[in-house]
């Protein structure tokens, strides 16, 4: 099972590069032939290709195979998991060979360079109640730019709140009932925590694309060709306040190294009073370091809320496309959605489902409290960092906003030197 967060990287964004040369190097092109159809007959045998979730979820997924099943007798649907280890290299063969089970779990970044070329079916043409049942976010997550259509089924999401050591504020003169609300919140009182406690910090993180999203910079350009951020003062600026924080002795000195353990480990080993995670994140984190409990207080994500998504994609190669469509719709329902994130710590990504009592009802704790806060995120959250950008693109740029934070380059060059790379990535891909 895969969810992303933007403070651990999951290595997704590899395939989106290694496929499309894969994709152009077999002479796979756009779709044309690709069948259309949700006006055919439900029937035939179709393939499910999950990833990473038997044996632990096999019951779940059996389930609603035989759901469906029981539903439309003449189809079958058979059930195959890939690990996670691999599993871009296996779909990135099964799509040079033309060989994609009918029915794909993608995350969006993974679908972008299969739906370029043709491989997936555009589902908005056979269903006219998409944007009806699935939170909005999610379903522009499958819609590309320079693309017309959507090439996936909202599966199950995820999204950050963000946790605060109530310890560490009291000791270092911050009120934790009122945490920063935003990033400008963020610098003030990160500040005030410094100068309190000199060898306490607030912030952990350097910024990234998603924190240029939330400044109002223009990432891309409208069909989704070039990168644009270094076009826009506001990215250097935000850097620039990054780098006087760092400077100042506002964050931890390891945070530029390679053995940066990253903002949740320091968080569990109470060397800085802020991160960001999971509705459920706090339930690892006080595991790791009982001391943590009853120690913590939840809030919103800073600014907009991110968004983070798995789907179903349907093959448009696929023998019976009626069949396979009907099976995404059907396995990505609000019934069935709700009973795997009942069993999971996901959301479902149907809109009805954000008034399941599970979900909308604080239970008192602080897990409860953080799965409401999450819940009521997925309304507004968006996905901050474009799908075009693959690891290898937000690696450098965080290379280079790392160089400019030490003082070594400027962020303007910093910018333009991770813009110009970061293009001919994208050009090559």
């Amino acid at each position: 099972m895969r969810t992303t967060t933007r403070t651990r990287s999951t290595g997704l964004g590899l395939l989106a590069t290694a496929a499309a040369a894969a994709l152009v190097l077999t002479g796979c092109s756009s779709g044309s032939g690709a069948a259309s159809g949700g006006s055919g007959k439900i029937d035939g045998t179709i393939t499910l290709q999950t990833w990473a979730l038997t044996p632990t979820y096999t019951d779940y997924l059996d389930g609603v195979i035989k759901g469906f099943e029981q539903e439309h007798p003449d189809a079958k649907v058979k059930l195959q998991d890939q690990p996670g280890d691999g599993y871009a290299d296996k779909v990135l063969s099964q799509a040079s060979s033309n060989t994609l089970p009918d029915v794909i779990n993608l995350p969006p970044d993974i679908a972008l360079p299969l739906a370029k070329r043709g491989f997936l079916q555009d589902v908005s043409k056979d269903d006219p109640k998409l944007a009806s049942t699935y939170v909005s976010g999610a379903l522009d997550s499958y819609e590309y730019k320079g693309l017309d259509g959507t090439y996936g089924y909202p599966w199950y999401l995820n999204t950050d709140v963000d946790y605060w050591n109530t310890t560490m504020f009291d000791k270092c003169g911050l009120d934790a009932d009122n945490p920063p609300k935003t990033t400008d919140d963020l610098f003030t009182q990160a500040k005030t925590m410094h100068d309190e406690c000199p060898d306490d910090y607030l912030m952990s993180r350097k910024p990234g694309l998603g924190d240029f999203t939330l400044a109002g910079v223009k990432v891309l350009n409208g069909d989704g060709t070039k990168f644009t951020f270094a076009d826009s003062s506001k990215a250097a600026d935000l850097i620039g306040r990054y780098k006087e924080a760092y400077q100042d002795g506002y964050m931890p000195s390891n945070v530029l190294n390679s053995d940066y353990l990253g903002n949740s480990t320091l968080f569990t080993q109470q060397k800085v009073a802020w991160t960001t995670g999971g509705a459920t994140a706090l339930s690892d984190m006080v595991k790791n370091n009982p001391s943590l409990k009853g120690n913590v207080t939840v809030s919103p994500a800073l600014d907009t809320p991110p968004l983070y998504v798995q789907g179903l994609s349907v093959s448009s190669k696929s023998k019976h496309l009626a069949t396979a469509e009907a099976f995404a719709q059907y396995m990505t329902n609000a019934k069935n959605q709700e009973a795997f994130a009942h069993l999971v710590n996901i959301f479902p990504s149907t809109t009805s489902s954000q008034s399941d009592p599970y979900f909308s009802k604080d239970d008192g704790t602080v897990n409860g409290k953080a799965r409401v806060l999450a819940n009521e995120a997925l309304k507004q959250a968006k996905v901050l960092n474009p799908v075009e950008a693959n690891s290898a693109m937000t690696d450098f740029l965080d290379q280079q906003i790392a160089l400019a934070m030490k003082g070594q380059v400027s962020p303007e060059q910093a910018l333009q030197t991770a813009q110009t790379k970061m293009n001919s990535l994208l050009a090559n891909g």
